[in-house]
C-alpha cells in the first residue's frame, strides 16, 4: 500500500474513533460491554477485513497497514483493535491457512466482513503458554469426535457465533495428540461463563469456556488431526503484531492526555508543564512511545517478507507492552489525585496496561524467546 494509501485509512480510522467511539468508552467500560452498533459500523467501513484476502471477505491489508490501523484506534480504545485483530489473527488466521473452502465460506468471510465475530480458546485452567500440556480430550467416535475440557480467559463469549479450539487425544503425545476444531456456539455441551469486574479489558466478555461431551462430526475438524499445534502456530505472529500495535495506541493516548493536562493544570501560578520533573516525564514518554512504534514498523515490514520475523514479533510485543505500562505509571502520577478518577482516561489505561504484559504470552516468556534465538538454547524437549 502507497504512502497516501496508508495515511487515508488512518484517518478513516481515526475520525471513526474520534467521532463515534471517543463520547462512549468511559460508559462501555464501565459497563462492560461492546456496543453492537460500534461493531456494525465499523464493519461498514470494513475495518474487520485486515489482511484476510478480498477472495475471503477480506480488506487485504499488507502487515504494515494493519498494524497501522489498531494503532489508531486504540488511541481511543484498544478493546475494539482487540476484534479488529481477530479475523487476521487469533481466529481466523487458522481457518485461512488450514479450513476447507466450506469452512471459509461458512466461517472465515463474514467474520471478516464483521457479520459475525469468533473466539479462540487455547488457554486452559492448568495450561497457557503451555500449550502441549493442556488438559481437554477427545475420543472419536466413528464420524463424530467427542470433546471434552475447559478453556479459560476466552473472549467475546458473548458475541462469538463459533469458538476456534483444540483437545488432544493423548496427554502424553504433546503437540503431535493436539488436533483443532471450529465450533459452533449453540452446540449441544458448549457453555460459557463470563468472569465479571475484571482489572483490566473489561469491554471485552472473557471468561471460561466448558466443553461437556460436545459432539462435533468432521466437518468441524479444522486441518487433520494432531496438525492441530501448527494451526494454533500461525496466528502467534500476527497476534504478537496486533498486541504490539494496541500497546502503541494506547501509550500515544497517555502521552496526548498528558501534554494536554500538563498545559491545562495550574500551579504555583503556571502550568505543570513549565516543570523540570514533568518535562523529563514527556519527553521520556515520548521517545518510548517512538521507539516501541518504530520497532512495531520493523516488524510487520518483516512479516511483509514473508519471514516467520518470530524473533521481531517477540521484541515489539514485550518492549511495546513493557512501555504501556511505563507510560501509563507515570500518565497517572503527572495527574496526580485526578490520575484515579474514571473521568480521565489514563485512569483506565493504567487498568489494561498491566494486562498487556500477560496478553499472547506473557513478558517473560518473550524475553526467553530472544535470549534462546541469542543463544542458540532451548530447554530438551522444547519446540519452536
Amino acid at each position: 500500500m502507497s504512502e497516501s494509501e496508508l495515511d487515508a485509512m488512518r484517518t478513516l480510522v481515526r475520525n471513526f474513533a474520534q467521532r463515534e467511539v471517543a463520547p462512549r468508552v468511559r460508559e462501555y467500560d464501565l459497563e462492560e460491554r461492546l456496543p453492537r452498533d460500534i461493531l456494525d459500523g465499523m464493519a461498514r467501513l470494513d475495518l474487520f477485513g485486515g489482511m484476510v484476502p478480498e477472495a475471503w471477505g477480506g480488506a487485504g491489508m499488507d502487515h504494515v497497514t494493519f498494524s497501522a490501523c489498531i494503532e489508531e484506534i486504540s488511541k481511543v480504545d484498544h478493546c475494539l483493535g482487540v476484534l479488529m485483530s481477530m479475523p487476521s489473527a487469533l481466529v481466523g488466521a487458522g481457518l485461512l491457512t488450514y479450513g476447507t473452502d466450506e469452512q471459509r465460506k461458512q466461517w472465515l468471510a463474514p467474520l471478516a466482513r464483521g457479520e459475525i465475530f469468533g473466539g479462540a480458546g487455547v488457554t486452559e485452567p492448568q495450561s497457557g503458554s503451555d500449550v502441549a500440556g493442556m488438559e481437554t480430550t477427545y475420543v472419536r467416535d466413528g464420524d463424530e469426535f467427542v470433546i471434552n475440557g475447559a478453556k479459560t480467559w476466552i473472549s467475546n463469549l458473548d458475541v462469538a457465533a463459533f469458538f476456534v479450539t483444540f483437545a488432544t487425544r493423548d496427554r502424553s503425545q504433546r503437540h503431535a495428540g493436539i488436533t483443532a476444531f471450529v465450533i459452533p456456539r449453540d452446540t449441544p455441551g458448549l457453555s460459557v461463563h463470563p468472569f465479571k469486574n475484571k482489572l483490566g479489558f473489561r469491554p471485552i466478555n472473557t471468561g471460561e469456556l466448558v466443553l461437556d461431551d460436545v459432539r462435533v462430526g468432521l466437518d468441524c475438524l479444522l486441518g487433520e488431526e494432531g496438525n492441530g499445534f501448527e494451526v494454533a502456530m500461525t496466528a502467534v505472529e500476527k497476534g504478537r503484531l496486533a498486541v504490539a500495535s494496541r500497546a502503541v495506541g494506547a501509550a500515544q493516548m497517555c502521552l496526548d492526555a498528558c501534554v494536554t493536562y500538563a498545559t491545562q493544570r495550574v500551579v504555583g501560578g503556571s502550568p505543570i508543564g513549565s516543570y523540570q520533573q514533568i518535562q523529563k516525564k514527556l519527553a521520556d514518554m515520548a521517545t518510548e512511545i517512538q521507539a516501541a512504534r518504530l520497532l512495531n514498523e520493523h516488524c510487520a515490514r518483516t512479516l511483509d517478507t514473508g519471514q516467520r520475523g518470530r524473533v521481531e514479533t517477540s521484541m515489539a510485543k514485550m518492549y511495546a507492552s513493557d512501555v504501556f505500562q511505563r507510560v501509563a505509571t507515570e500518565a497517572v502520577q503527572i495527574h496526580g489525585a485526578y490520575g484515579v478518577s474514571e473521568e480521565f482516561p489514563v485512569a483506565r489505561a493504567y487498568r489494561d496496561s498491566k494486562v498487556f504484559q500477560i496478553v499472547e504470552g506473557t513478558n517473560e516468556i518473550h524475553r526467553m524467546v530472544i535470549a534462546r534465538e541469542l543463544t542458540q538454547v532451548k530447554p530438551s524437549g522444547a519446540r519452536s
